[in-house]
């Protein structure tokens, strides 16, 4: 049995640096939104406990998220399966859009319902923490107010809502932004009334911003002349991809403009995780 998954993108809508953990972590507060950018994971179960990945690899192949999200399962459960893990990637990697937690996520996701291992949701999340902050995120399956450190999350009702991304072909490490001595840690706590008000006047660019994007503006030369061009587009996470609150038809008239060597993508925000929803059925 081969199970066919997708693995969505997220965009942070603002990112808020609120404070530092005496272990060095940083306190954020988020809105992180499901977009219908994917990767495809394929999964079959094996008789052996091997791991095996096949299809896009990016980096070190025994880093990878996946292969490490099913040898955390076997650990947890015991389990004797092993699995082939085939990953089709479409979400740039090092954009700031999580589509190596995404993947892990799904992995998590798929495993649990091949290996018939029956564990929960809150199981799954507390897993993916140990895999990274987002992981939780994509477990929950749903759009979601993000505090902590990314593992306190808030499910929210988010309409369909348009976006055009633009990635301008390099990678941006999320290390280097996140211990820049420049980065501000101290900005004002906002409260969710803020989802009220965008969701009446539909102006979600304006529940906050992104803290990160003036230190990524620095170290990162294209991505700070793509957003002087494009001053209505906002970094998502640390980056390296631009977003905004665009219909399609607009959207592809900003992207004929763009060096050929930059990626772009018309999508549209999702209310529920592909992957939770096709294997709820």
């Amino acid at each position: 049995m081969i199970l066919n998954l997708l693995a969505p993108a997220k965009l942070n809508l603002f990112l808020h640096i609120v404070g530092r953990r005496q272990n060095g972590y940083h306190e954020l507060q988020s809105v992180f939104v499901l977009v219908d950018l994917c990767d495809t994971i394929s999964l079959s179960a094996r008789n052996d406990p091997e791991v095996v990945r096949t299809g896009d690899i990016v980096g070190d192949p025994s880093k990878d998220l996946c292969v490490r999200a099913a040898k955390l399962l076997q650990q947890y459960t015991g389990s004797s399966f092993g699995a082939t893990i085939n990953v089709v990637k479409r979400i740039p990697s090092g954009a700031g859009m999580g589509g190596g937690s995404s993947d892990a996520a799904t992995t998590l996701m798929g495993l649990n319902h091949l290996w018939n291992l029956h564990l929960t949701k809150d199981e799954l999340m507390r897993l993916g923490l140990q895999l990274g902050a987002d992981v939780p995120f994509f477990l929950l399956g749903t759009n979601a107010w993000v505090e902590g450190i990314g593992e306190k999350l808030i499910p929210i009702s988010i309409p369909s809502i348009p976006f055009a991304i633009i990635w301008p072909g390099v990678n941006q490490a999320t290390g280097e932004i996140f211990s820049h001595p420049d980065l501000t840690r101290n900005t004002k706590y906002v409260t969710m009334s803020i989802l009220d008000a965008a969701q009446q006047s539909g102006e979600w660019m304006r529940l906050g911003h992104n803290d990160l994007e003036p230190i990524v503006k620095i170290v990162n030369p294209e991505v700070n002349k793509l957003l002087t061009d494009l001053p209505q587009f906002r970094l998502t996470g640390s980056g390296s991809a631009v977003f905004a609150v665009m219909p399609k038809d607009e959207a592809e008239r900003v992207f004929e403009n763009l060096p050929s060597s930059w990626k772009h993508f018309s999508v549209k925000s999702l209310t529920i995780h592909p992957t939770l929803s096709a294997l709820s059925c």
